[in-house]
């Protein structure tokens, strides 16, 4: 018995993990194994729907992870081109999840939709399976004790205006940045406050809007508090280069080319210009007694 749920699953958020928590628990009663079936890469970066703006929330391998944490036997990837997003849900059905993966029972979420064909008709697909020999078990949507609604990108779209108490509280997790630790020009360790330049492995991971925030990092396996500035300081640079810069409290390692994980807390205040570098330093200060 192999029981599955398939989507996209950006993010692993609290609305997905509900359908994942049902895909677990309906394998352990009936016996069976329990099978995620995802994509790569995502389906409106392929179809060039606003490709130029769209941004992951998790990695391929986040993504894997979260999903195996929770419990999930299995994880396979399908690669998504334009020729797979043309297939019925009917063929989808029969060629991948019947004849291929030896599915028996789908679990979904309320509004889960397949093919092209399914679009806006989640009802036909459930028929539709039924009548293939498939079973479709739809779970209820996951709303908050506050009775707020989650997506994805409604968590992208937080994250993008730098609300990330609100996207954490959605996703179920700080929001987390990875990267490798990049040479910058050193004008933060001149002022006390040396900082851990990060170029991330995902370029298209959606990064948080403009600012400095609250953040915890891992650096060498081991978490610190810290605070970090995303943006283009306008104080210490006159080009245009983007830059995601942490400040590790209480921290002076050289990790020039070391892996850094950074969970992004808590928006603290805009970026802004000062007038010297003394100012910025004074800010600096008062940044970091605020946020220890």
């Amino acid at each position: 018995m192999v029981v599955a749920a398939t989507g996209f699953f950006d993010g692993v958020h609290l609305g997905h993990k509900a359908v994942l928590s049902a895909l677990v628990e309906t394998a352990r009663q009936q016996g069976g194994k329990s099978l995620v079936v995802s994509f790569w890469p995502h389906p409106r970066a392929v179809l060039q729907q606003d490709a130029q703006r769209f941004r992951l929330l998790t990695t391929l391998e986040e993504k894997k992870k979260m999903i195996l944490d929770i419990g999930v036997d299995d994880f396979h990837i399908i690669p998504f081109t334009r020729d797979f997003s043309a297939l019925p849900a009917g063929s989808f059905f029969r060629d991948y999840l019947l004849d291929h993966y030896g599915v028996q029972i789908l679990v979904a979420g309320y509004n889960h939709r397949l093919g092209c064909d399914g679009v806006y008709d989640p009802s036909k697909m459930d028929l539709q399976a039924g009548q293939m020999g498939l079973q479709i078990i739809r779970v209820p949507e996951f709303v908050t004790p506050e009775k707020e609604h989650i997506s994805s990108t409604k968590i992208r779209a937080a994250i993008s205006a730098g609300n990330m108490e609100s996207a954490n509280r959605w996703l179920g997790y700080p929001y987390t940045l990875h990267g490798v630790v990049v040479e910058g020009n050193r004008i933060g360790r001149t002022l006390g406050f040396p900082t851990a330049n990060m170029q991330l492995y995902e370029p298209l991971k959606q990064v948080p809007a403009n600012g400095v925030y609250k953040v915890e990092a891992q650096v060498n396996g081991r978490w610190y508090h810290g605070m970090m500035n995303i943006g283009f300081r306008p104080t210490v640079a006159n080009n245009l280069e983007h830059t995601i810069e942490t400040h590790i409290f209480d921290f002076d390692d050289d990790i020039y080319g070391l892996d850094i994980t950074v969970r992004v807390l808590k928006h603290h205040r805009q970026e802004i210009a000062f007038p010297s570098l003394d100012a910025l330093k004074e800010q600096l200060n008062k940044d970091k007694q605020a946020l220890l």
